[in-house]
C-alpha cells in the first residue's frame, strides 16, 4: 500500500461517516422528504452517490457492479433499468426512488464502500496514472476518476446531511 492509497481510503472513509450520520435512524418517509417539490430526496442522493461509485469503481477495476452481483437491484425494486445510476434523472424519476428502510440504503452503500476499499488497497502509485476513460478531450486517469468520485460523493452526502438536519429539526 502507498501513501496515495492511504489518502484515497481516508477520503472514502470520510464519505462513509457523513452518509451514516445523515441516514441512520431515518424512516422511509424521512428518506423521501423533499425540501421543495422538485428537490432531491435523501434516499435518492445516497442511492445515486453509491450507484456512481459502484459504476465507476467497477469499470476501473474491470469487475461487475455490487448493484447487480449483490442482488441490490432486486431488493430496491426501482422502476429503472438496472444500469441506471441517477445521472441525468428528472424530478419525477428522483421521486420514484423509494427506499424501504435506512438499513437497505446503508446496506447497499456499505457493500459498495467495502468493494471500493478492497480495490484501493490493491493499488500502487503507478496504477493511478492508468487511463480509464478516453472519451474525454483529455483522457481520464484512474487518479482523476477517483478524485471525481470523492468530490461528487462528498457533495451529495453533504446535501443529504443538510436535508436530514431539516427533517430531524421538524420532528
Amino acid at each position: 500500500m502507498s501513501t496515495s492509497d492511504d489518502l484515497l481510503i481516508d477520503a472514502f472513509n470520510r464519505i462513509h461517516e457523513v452518509v451514516h450520520q445523515a441516514v441512520e435512524g431515518l424512516s422511509t418517509q424521512d428518506l423521501s422528504f423533499r425540501v421543495a417539490p422538485e428537490a432531491n430526496t435523501i434516499g435518492w442522493l445516497i442511492w445515486h452517490l453509491a450507484r456512481i461509485q459502484d459504476d465507476h469503481v467497477a469499470s476501473a477495476a474491470g469487475s461487475g457492479q455490487v448493484w447487480r452481483e449483490g442482488g441490490w437491484a432486486e431488493r430496491f425494486g426501482l422502476p429503472f433499468h438496472d444500469a441506471a445510476t441517477g445521472y441525468g434523472q428528472n424530478s419525477r424519476q428522483v421521486g420514484q426512488v423509494r427506499v424501504d428502510s435506512a438499513d437497505l440504503l446503508l446496506g447497499y452503500f456499505d457493500a459498495v464502500q467495502e468493494r471500493t476499499i478492497a480495490y484501493l488497497g490493491g493499488l500502487g502509485d503507478d496504477d493511478l496514472a492508468r487511463i480509464v476513460d478516453e472519451s474525454w478531450d483529455r483522457p481520464v486517469t484512474l487518479a482523476v476518476r477517483l478524485v471525481s468520485i470523492i468530490s461528487d460523493d462528498l457533495q451529495h452526502a453533504g446535501q443529504a446531511a443538510f436535508v436530514a438536519g431539516i427533517v430531524r429539526r421538524q420532528a
